[in-house]
């Protein structure tokens, strides 16, 4: 099993940059840290679904984990928001690690935000008192300043029009929407998707997915758990591949796709391509 080090993987300078043209990789080499995983572990009674995972994420880097079912992905991107507690190791997100201390805790989730396979919208709040709840209550931020930017996140993600509806009258894909506009209300410094579309009927995919494309051309730092291929082929900077736990190996897309060296991550690929 290999585990290739941090400072081996694409990485891209913080700042404007050109889009790279296809089949290259963004030199982030320059960029600074912003989530460093050392030997995190995390177990259920007899059950270890982390086994000492190690990894860096670059600012504005685009990671995408892949992995069968049970392999430890979301365990692992809930820990980084402390929706998980991890048993050993060190998480260090944007220079603060999470520890038991609860005003680290609260430091690392109001820069982080994430979004689950379940949309979780409280659906007796409109779209926009969805998105406006936290940046008024945590950010202390004025309505008309709040209502303002909740609409041009509307905008961003294609459903202005949606504003004054409830989550139940949309739809999958519509409220996955709202689920990214609302953390992105938040102002965040990371993205963390947790199989996002996963829930979501065929047909609505792609649009969820344009979406995220959008936030990692923006220049988002995004780690993305999920299932879908062609965007880790697409928008990744790095592919990393997990099973039991642990990172089995990780490349650039071009060379994780065309080139694994791992029989397990063949193996896997050549059951979903």
């Amino acid at each position: 099993m290999t585990e290739n080090p941090a400072d081996t993987a694409p990485t891209g300078t913080t700042g404007a940059t050109s889009e790279p043209a296809a089949g290259q990789t963004r030199d982030l080499s320059g960029a600074r840290d912003m989530i460093v995983c050392e030997d995190v572990s995390k177990w259920y009674g007899d059950f270890r679904a982390l086994d000492k995972i190690s990894a860096t994420i670059k600012e504005q880097e685009v990671v995408v984990v892949l992995g069968p079912s049970g392999s430890g992905k979301s365990t692992w991107i809930r820990c980084i928001n402390r929706l998980e507690q991890h048993q050993e190791g060190r998480i260090v997100v944007d220079g603060v690690e999470l520890t038991n201390d609860l005003r680290n805790i609260e430091k690392v989730r109001s820069e982080v935000g994430i979004v689950f396979q379940q949309f979780n919208l409280f659906p007796h709040l409109t779209v926009r008192d969805n998105i406006t709840l936290a940046p008024i209550w945590v950010r202390k931020r004025p309505r008309a300043e709040a209502d303002a930017q909740a609409m041009a996140l509307l905008e961003r993600v294609g459903i202005p029009e949606q504003a004054d509806k409830y989550p139940g009258q949309l739809s999958g894909g519509q409220q996955q929407r709202v689920a990214i506009a609302r953390a992105l209300a938040m102002e965040p410094k990371i993205m963390l998707f947790d199989e996002v579309t996963s829930a979501l009927d065929p047909e609505m995919v792609k649009e969820v997915l344009d979406i995220m494309k959008t936030l990692a051309l923006s220049g988002m730092t995004m780690m993305v758990v999920t299932h879908e291929m062609g965007f880790a082929k697409e928008v990744a900077d790095r592919v990393i591949f997990m099973e039991e736990g642990q990172i089995v190996e990780q490349n650039t897309p071009e060379l994780f796709f065309s080139n694994p060296t791992e029989d397990r991550t063949k193996l896997f690929l050549s059951q979903i391509l």
